[in-house]
């Protein structure tokens, strides 16, 4: 078999659909994102991002930065070796007791990012629970439904948000297994929110545990940041809460919080935790000082959520569609691959603006989109850039007819 000739017939594949990704290689600019330089054949050109994850622009927040600088000036770069073997500094365990307190729980756990967060949290979970059984909502992330997979415990997929059919699942289980629920507080591509109160009235009517991902509700909602659980009230209802450091907080890793017993499982039989080297003492030291801060700050949610508002406003008055939600997360559909990429790189090359397109398998095919997140970092003058560009090629392409 010639091994290059069957990788570059893939790669081909996904160049003619349009979803072949490109690398934008570009550097934030310290003190002023959401701008960036990107690098173009040896140039340097000034871009406006509009689709990070950074929500609350907390990786340039002074505290974050100043915190990120003392540790690494009083440990060095790295933590040294895994969790177990000399890895675990005095920044970890701090972070740790600020996450276990973020969500009310007696303890949090954590990993070197959110994917690996979910993927060994539910593959040990699962896999250890005898005869366990997986009840998944059909939105969730990638890293959710590769954890269950990989623990062969018995999966069975709900239907998105509906009660109707999860109840129908956990009806003809009726006790007789261990169930986890594993679900979404935000789905991060539609923007919509998962029913976390109803989905616990279940779990408790049918002895099943929930695991709920909140790596895109984390720091966003809720009077402390603790995310969309916290803002309804619920987080005591819900075993097992999972979240990221890497979005509105600002730096990079993951991190799971619930009882003590159930962490010190995940802990003791994780092989995804056991043989990775911890994060570095400079990364927990910033992700804790982004989380004490927005614990007490509400300033950057509020603002944050205006800018929101105030793009949406301005699709509407423009009429470009997107999919209503009551998120942070704004998503233009497209409807096509191709012209997602096309109109992602007219808008690099030409506005200065970056905003990826997404394409299947992360959602379906037809559903392309750009995926628009606003920040309490971008001005006014930046939405109204951004808005005017979006018309000019709307207008062009006469895409509100293509995708209506």
């Amino acid at each position: 078999m010639n091994f290059d000739t069957f990788f570059n017939d893939q790669l081909n594949s996904l160049k003619t659909e349009g979803r072949y990704r490109v690398f934008i290689d570009m550097e934030r600019h310290a003190g002023s994102f959401p701008k960036a330089t990107r690098h173009v054949n040896g140039e340097l050109k000034t871009v406006t991002v509009w689709c990070s994850n950074d929500y609350l622009g907390m990786g340039q927040h002074p505290a974050v930065l100043a915190a990120m600088h003392e540790a690494i000036d009083r440990t060095g770069a790295g933590s040294g070796g895994t969790r177990n073997i000399s890895g675990t500094n005095h920044y970890h365990v701090t972070l740790e007791r600020e996450l276990a307190d973020l969500h009310g729980k007696e303890a949090a756990l954590l990993f070197n990012s959110g994917y690996m967060s979910n993927w060994t949290t539910l593959s040990t979970l699962a896999a250890g629970l005898p005869n366990c059984v997986v009840l998944s909502d059909a939105g969730n992330h990638a890293s959710m439904i590769e954890g269950i997979r990989h623990s062969k415990a018995e999966k069975i997929i709900f239907k998105h948000n509906d009660m109707a059919d999860l109840e129908r699942h956990l009806k003809l289980i009726n006790g007789t297994k261990p169930a986890i629920i594993a679900f979404e507080s935000v789905y991060s591509m539609d923007g919509d929110f998962g029913r976390i109160a109803d989905i616990c009235d279940l779990a408790e009517k049918y002895n099943a545990l929930t695991y709920l991902d909140e790596v895109h509700g984390v720091g966003l909602y809720g009077p402390r940041g603790g995310g969309l659980a916290e803002r309804e009230g619920l987080m005591h209802r819900v075993d097992v809460i999972e979240g990221t450091l890497a979005k509105a907080f600002g730096v990079v890793g993951g991190y799971i919080t619930g009882t003590a017993a159930l962490c010190d499982y995940v802990r003791s039989f994780a092989s995804g935790f056991i043989f990775s080297s911890s994060l570095p003492p400079a990364v927990a030291a910033g992700a804790a000082a982004a989380i004490r801060h927005l614990k007490t700050s509400d300033v950057e949610r509020k603002a944050m959520m205006s800018r929101v508002r105030e793009v949406r406003a301005g699709l509407d008055q423009l009429g470009i569609p997107y999919l209503p939600n009551d998120s942070h997360i704004i998503p233009v559909m497209v409807g096509d691959a191709s012209k997602a990429k096309w109109i992602s790189d007219y808008l690099l090359d030409n506005d200065g603006i970056y905003i990826q397109p997404i394409n299947y398998p992360t959602v379906p095919r037809g559903k392309e989109r750009l995926r628009i997140t606003p920040t309490p970092c971008h001005s006014a003058a930046d939405i109204e850039h951004l808005l005017k560009s979006l018309n000019a090629l709307w207008k062009q392409c006469a895409l509100a007819r293509a995708v209506a």
